[in-house]
Formats: structure tokens, C-alpha cells, sequence
């Protein structure tokens, strides 16, 4: 029975691969056939079918072509061109693709930025993406406005469904000069010159150090997500896609949108995930296929039984970070017939697909196809740093043993690393001298280890980041922000694992100034002013000091490792809660915090 599942399973994954690859065979680097170009192909080959459906509207492919030509015109008649970047900060709707496969039609780019984001993280996207034109909704333009301020060129609010009583010279009502602009198609010969090595968008990711970088996406790899996922899925027009994740992000807004667009199928996007309305919502609109991120499955296993929950016709659910905890429970309760795990980064040239099912796993590199496959895992010191050999040069581990994956950067698409608008930043990324002199492979930050069959697993993030909430939480963006905290001398930060949840909740530690109390109210008030909800820690703990390493770098190996147990730990613990923000772990919270009873 094992050998013949393992065939089974062999035959899904050279299918899919082969699937896949020959959807993305034909990108090259230099060729002038562009994002728009894959999408307009849709348009003409399936004009009468359902493109996008929110919860207000359903746009056929015709009509969403329509939309993204007047946004298209709108933007050209501004004379915005070729190297110009327009801003996108809305919740999930059907106008969200349409707006930056307009843009992308002239040339420009559009920075998609995330609608949780406020005052100085929100200003820092807008300095960097260069925009002087920002796209909002009714729900996310006064975070930009309050932003302003901070931003360091005159900005431009162009705001859906905005309220006549709240226009400007600098905020108009988006919807009234885009009804005014031509529907029709604009010239292909407007974007002559761009190439597939052009910019499309610019995605935000936390990195591994400091506020959200501007990943630069190229049309060759905007074009590779979605056309990857439109092979790999083996979706076809009577595919229905249910996408609840943020648009703003790679998973949901390429991965999820391409899947089903390229191939004349529906997408069918909500504002935002609900558990309560999952179900119901799938069996409705008829979904055949869901995008996932693992803590949307781990939602969904822990909520209570839904009449619908097995009443849909779903065959494929598609994503990453399905922990192996869930992955079983999650397909058997739910009737899913098939679970297609991936991993890729939004900046990355590392892909892996696990096209076999097999739990866990998020991805195989057979012995057969290591040359083909850019993954490569190497052995690290206990600081994170690569491990140099005599000669100079990288060791790779040892089957079974866990280090950090890397992917060789070259002159090929899937060897592509074109990195951030920061160059500083896209530098920290390139490792050198790895396998030979001169060579260039793109750190992923990310821990993994193989077995002998090839599968691939995910263990950990490496240094700076991890995930809570759906979101990569930047450690040194929190240090920065609450290091002047009332009474703080030191804070480290850092993630740490709570059973029965996805990703590592936020913890800090914090060594005080000599004679102080730790002042809850303050720092609680501190972390709400500058954090996002998801990066405010949820743990406290209270040092003497902090130790290093020898490089001075903090140990937050050994402090991972210690987690919130307040009699594992020496120093006070306190979770966020209470009448001063933050109150003293207690065995009884501990205790409920386990039991699930308090919800995190």
C-alpha cells in the first residue's frame, strides 16, 4: 500500500511540474510581452465570462478590461509615464487588479501598500515607493492623510467613493475622473522599449531588519507567479477561486488572482477573511479552488462545526504555511480533495512545490532534479552566519540536519534576484564566494532541512522576522520603536511559539534603567502609538541584563527558548491585558492561554 501511494504520489508531482513548466517556458528576461499582454490575452479569449466578483459586484472579463483602460487613460492623461509609480492602499475589491493592470499598460508601476498601516511605517512605504500619486478607498484614505505630513513630497489622494464634503486640492473623488476616461484599450505601442526586466509593482515586505522594504517585482516575475499558478492549479475556465487574502500581498494578489485569470475562471475575493462566513461564502459561490495561508487553515479547524463546512465543491486548496499539526485534520474534516503547499518569498528566486500532498512538507527537490531546482541548504555557526570550509568557501549539511536555504542568482528567470528599491537592502540579501569564487546566491533567511526522499520542511525564520497574524513582524522595527519606552535601556525582541498557534506571538525583553519599575501604562501606550496590531508584543519580560554573543550580538536563541512560563523564567512576565495595557503572567492566564480559553 506505501509503494503504490508513493507512485501515486510521484506521478502528481512530475505532472505538476511539468504543468507548471510549461506555462513559465515561455518568459525570457528581455522579451517585450508584459503582465498586461498575458492579461489582455485573457480578456480577448474569455470576454464574456466572470473575472471578479466581490460583495457588491461581478466584473466579466470585458468589463474588467474596461475599467483597467480608463485607469490606463486616467493615468496617461496625467502625464504619468514609464518609471512613474502610482500608490495602492484599498481593501480587497474588484476595482484592486484592475487598477494596477491599468497602470501597468502605460508603463507605470503601482506600489501595493498594506491597508493596516499607519503613521510612520505607512509614511516610510510612500517615501520610498517615489509616488507622488497615492489610489485609496473610502475605508484606508485618512491613514494616508494623517501620513502626510511625514512624507517627503506633496502627495495626491485619489479616493473611491469619497464623500463631496471631503474634497480638496489635494483629495479628489477618484470615481468621477476615471468615469470621464476612455474605456478602450490604449496603443501597445505606449509601453514600447519596457522589457520583461521592467518594474510592474513594488510588493512590501518586512525583511529581515528595520521598516517594510519595497520588493521591486518585474513584469518577468509578476508574470512567473501567475502563470506558474495557472499550471501548477490545473485550473481552466469553470474554475472558481475563493481569495480572501490581502490583495497587497504576493500569496493572494499574483499567486492567487493568476491561478484563475490566466485560464478564464472566476475569482471571488472578500474583504477580508471571516470564519463565520467561510463556509457558507465557499458553498454559495460555488469556489472549486481557495488560497490559503496556514493560519487562515488553523482558523478555520478551530471554529466550531459549520452545516456547510463539507456542502462546497471544492478539489484544490493552495498556499503555504499549512503547519503539519493541522494539515491532516484540515483536509479530512473539510473534504478537501487535493492540498498543493508551495513555498516562495516575495523577493526570492527559491520556489518549491509540494505536488505530491505529502504532509508537512512544502516542497521536493529529487536527486534527479537537483541541477534543475535552485535550492540549496547550508550549514550555519551558532551567530547565523555561514559556516566557511579551509578554501573559503560554504558547507552544505547533511540530509536530515537543518540550515538556510539559498537560491544561485544568474542571468535566467528562475535564477533571478532583482531585489528591493533599496540597494542597500538588496545587498544584505547576496551571499558570495559560496561554491566558487565569484559566485552569488540570494539568502533566504529561512530554515530547512531535507530528507532522503528530497521532501523539503520548513523550520524556522533565521535572525530578525517572524510571522504573526498572517504578517512578517521586523524584530528591529520593534526594538527601534520601543526603545524609548519610559524607562527602557535595553529591548530585545523576538518571537516565540504558543501551542494551537500559527506563526510566533511577539515578546520582548527589557533590561531597565538602574532604579525603575516597569511602567505598563507607558509602554502599553508606546507599542499601540507606533506598531501595528500584529507587531505589538504580547510578552514582557524583565532582565538584570542581557547576554551576548561573541560577535555582541543578543542570544535570542536562549531567550526563544525560555518562553513566557513565569516559573521557567527568571524576571517578571507580563502579557498584554489588564487596566494598565500590560499585567503580571499569572499560572491561571498562563493556563488559559494554553487551553486556547484566552484568545491571542
Amino acid at each position: 500500500m506505501g509503494m503504490v501511494a508513493n507512485i501515486k504520489r510521484e506521478i502528481r508531482f512530475v505532472g505538476g511540474l511539468l504543468r507548471l513548466l510549461k506555462r513559465i517556458k515561455p518568459i525570457t528576461l528581455d522579451s517585450d510581452v508584459l503582465i498586461c499582454d498575458d492579461i489582455e490575452e485573457a480578456v480577448d479569449k474569455y470576454p464574456d465570462n466572470i473575472a471578479f466578483e466581490d460583495e457588491t459586484r461581478k466584473l466579466t472579463y470585458r468589463e474588467f478590461e474596461a475599467l483597467a483602460n480608463r485607469y490606463a487613460n486616467w493615468a496617461a492623461s496625467r502625464n504619468l509615464k514609464r518609471g512613474d509609480t502610482i500608490a495602492l492602499i484599498m481593501h480587497n475589491r474588484v476595482e484592486y487588479v484592475a487598477a494596477w493592470f491599468g497602470f501597468s499598460k502605460i508603463g507605470v508601476a503601482t506600489a501595493l501598500i498594506n491597508n493596516n498601516l499607519s503613521g510612520p511605517a505607512l509614511a516610510h512605504c510612500l517615501n520610498i515607493s517615489g509616488a507622488f500619486n497615492v489610489v485609496s478607498d473610502e475605508d484606508c484614505w485618512k491613514a494616508a492623510d494623517d501620513a502626510r505630513p511625514l512624507v517627503d513630497r506633496d502627495i495626491m489622494l485619489w479616493v473611491m467613493g469619497l464623500d463631496e464634503a471631503n474634497e480638496s486640492n489635494n483629495r479628489r473623488d477618484f470615481d468621477n475622473v476615471v468615469r470621464s476616461a476612455s474605456s478602450v484599450r490604449p496603443q501597445r505601442s505606449i509601453r514600447k522599449g519596457l522589457t520583461n526586466r521592467d518594474t510592474a509593482l513594488y510588493i512590501f515586505t518586512s525583511g529581515t531588519t528595520g521598516l517594510p522594504k519595497a520588493a521591486r517585482i518585474t513584469h518577468t516575475r509578476a508574470r512567473t507567479y501567475m502563470r506558474a499558478f495557472a499550471g501548477a492549479t490545473g485550473s481552466t475556465q469553470k474554475d472558481v477561486l475563493f481569495n480572501v487574502l490581502p490583495l497587497y500581498h504576493s500569496t493572494g494578489g499574483l499567486v492567487g488572482v493568476g491561478s484563475v485569470l490566466l485560464n478564464g475562471g472566476r475569482i471571488v475575493t472578500r474583504r477580508r477573511f471571516s470564519a463565520t462566513h467561510f463556509w457558507p461564502d465557499v458553498k454559495a459561490t460555488g469556489a472549486t479552488m481557495f488560497v490559503y495561508i496556514g493560519e487562515l487553515c488553523r482558523y478555520l479547524v478551530n471554529s466550531p462545526q459549520n452545516p456547510d463546512e463539507r456542502a462546497h465543491k471544492l478539489r484544490l486548496a493552495f498556499g503555504n504555511g499549512l503547519r503539519p499539526d493541522v494539515w491532516e485534520e484540515f483536509q479530512s474534516r473539510f473534504n478537501i480533495g487535493n492540498i498543493l503547499e508551495f513555498y516562495g518569498s516575495t523577493e526570492g528566486n527559491v520556489s518549491l512545490f509540494n505536488f505530491g500532498g505529502k504532509a508537512g512538507a512544502i516542497g521536493r527537490v529529487p536527486g534527479y532534479l537537483k541541477s534543475q531546482l535552485n535550492l540549496r541548504i547550508i550549514e550555519l555557526d551558532d551567530d547565523g552566519e555561514p559556516v566557511r570550509l579551509p578554501n573559503g568557501m560554504c558547507k552544505l549539511v547533511r540530509v536530515g540536519d537543518t540550515g538556510e536555504a539559498i537560491g544561485v542568482i544568474g542571468s535566467t528567470v528562475k535564477h533571478d534576484f532583482t531585489g528591493y528599491a533599496d540597494k542597500a537592502a538588496t545587498q544584505k540579501k547576496i551571499l558570495t564566494d559560496v561554491f566558487k569564487k565569484g559566485d552569488r546566491w540570494f539568502r533566504t533567511g529561512d530554515l530547512m532541512r531535507q530528507d532522503k526522499e528530497g521532501y523539503v520542511f520548513f523550520m524556522d525564520r533565521l535572525g530578525d522576522t517572524f510571522r504573526w497574524k498572517g504578517e512578517n513582524v521586523s524584530t528591529a522595527e520593534v526594538e527601534q520603536h520601543l526603545s524609548e519606552a519610559e524607562g527602557v535601556q535595553e529591548v530585545i525582541a523576538y518571537g516565540v511559539e504558543v501551542p494551537g498557534q500559527d506563526g510566533k506571538a511577539g515578546m520582548v525583553a527589557l533590561v531597565l534603567d538602574p532604579d525603575t519599575t516597569f511602567n505598563a501604562k507607558a509602554f502599553a501606550a508606546r507599542a499601540e502609538a507606533e506598531l501595528p496590531p500584529y507587531a505589538r508584543p504580547l510578552f514582557v519580560r524583565i532582565m538584570e541584563s542581557a547576554s551576548t554573543t561573541g560577535t555582541f550580538k543578543y542570544r535570542k536563541v536562549d531567550l526563544v527558548s525560555d518562553g513566557f512560563d513565569p516559573d521557567k523564567v527568571k524576571g517578571t512576565i507580563y502579557f498584554r491585558g489588564g487596566e494598565d495595557g500590560y499585567q503580571v503572567m499569572t499560572k491561571a492566564i498562563l493556563k488559559d492561554i494554553l487551553s486556547g480559553k484566552i484568545r491571542l
